[in-house]
């Protein structure tokens, strides 16, 4: 099995690479969205981010005659997909306060908004259905080195930005009015994780599909909730979980010749059923 797939590591390097670099990053940001118990808005955010690729397929077939070629490029595609997952999870981040809607009902809202309009943009376009369809899934094996570099950039940001900002993450998740009383401006640290959330989202739906995405961003996290007591380990239990799913992931599909990205997102259910199972051990 092993052998078999490092015989493979020539075609498919660069799809390994960035799905394990994806289930950093996203195992890394999950922390914060499963300790604010904000599950859902990974599931809108990558939703607004199909939305805005449906956009960018409709205005790529509309001025496909008139020599605007730059609208059916990879980089407008990644880019509308970023900006509306951006859009998304600032949105979300703009429940819950005096006068407004709570979050989880804003949340609903783009979620439901974004997988019909998607849809419907891209409804009379063959083309358009499939590729939505296509990201709904997950298209990791056809990675490039553009998105190895872009990756392992992005893993390298939250790593660092992990280890300098953790400790007012932690207090701005644990506790935002001590948070705030001792003088972190919240509502500026809540837009730059959201910002932080869209970004990673909207980049990783392209190159992985909306079920890598979403899988790697809350499971690995929800795995590390069930077995650490705190959250500060989790930064460090999550991306493990993560990682580890995905080497054994795609090296279990490239045995028996399964989607990687699924075979990934169902090794991280399971261990998210022992770990719930291990918790009620341990409080029974």
């Amino acid at each position: 099995m092993i052998a078999d797939f490092f015989a493979s590591w020539e075609l498919f390097h660069h799809a390994y690479l960035v799905g394990w670099l994806l289930a950093f990053v996203l195992s890394v940001t999950g922390v914060i969205v499963v300790a604010r118990n904000q599950i859902f808005i990974g599931a809108a955010v990558s939703q607004a981010s199909t939305l805005g690729i449906a956009l960018a397929l409709w205005l790529g077939g509309m001025f496909a005659g008139h020599g605007l070629h730059w609208l059916a490029s990879a980089p407008f595609l990644s880019g509308m997909a970023v900006i509306f997952s951006v859009m998304g999870a600032l949105i979300t981040a703009g429940g819950d306060k005096a006068g407004r809607e709570s979050r989880e009902a804003v949340t609903g809202w783009v979620f439901l908004f974004s997988a019909s309009a998607s849809i419907l943009v891209v409804a009379r376009s063959p083309h358009g259905v499939e590729e939505i369809h296509k990201i709904v899934a997950s298209s990791i094996i056809g990675a490039t080195f553009a998105d190895f570099v872009l990756f392992l950039a992005a893993a390298v940001a939250a790593a660092g930005l992990a280890a300098v900002t953790h400790r007012r993450l932690l207090l701005l998740i644990m506790d935002p009015a001590m948070a705030a009383a001792v003088g972190m401006r919240t509502r500026l640290w809540g837009g730059a994780v959201s910002v932080w959330l869209g970004l990673v989202v909207g980049l990783s739906i392209r190159s992985s599909g909306m079920l890598y995405t979403f899988g790697c961003l809350v499971l690995p996290a929800l795995v590390a909730k069930n077995l650490c007591r705190e959250v500060r380990p989790m930064f460090l239990v999550s991306p493990l979980v993560g990682v580890g799913a995905g080497v054994a992931g795609f090296v279990l599909a490239n045995h028996y010749d399964y989607p990687p990205g699924q075979l990934t997102v169902v090794l991280l259910c399971l261990a998210l059923s022992a770990a719930w199972l291990r918790r009620r051990v341990r409080t029974s």
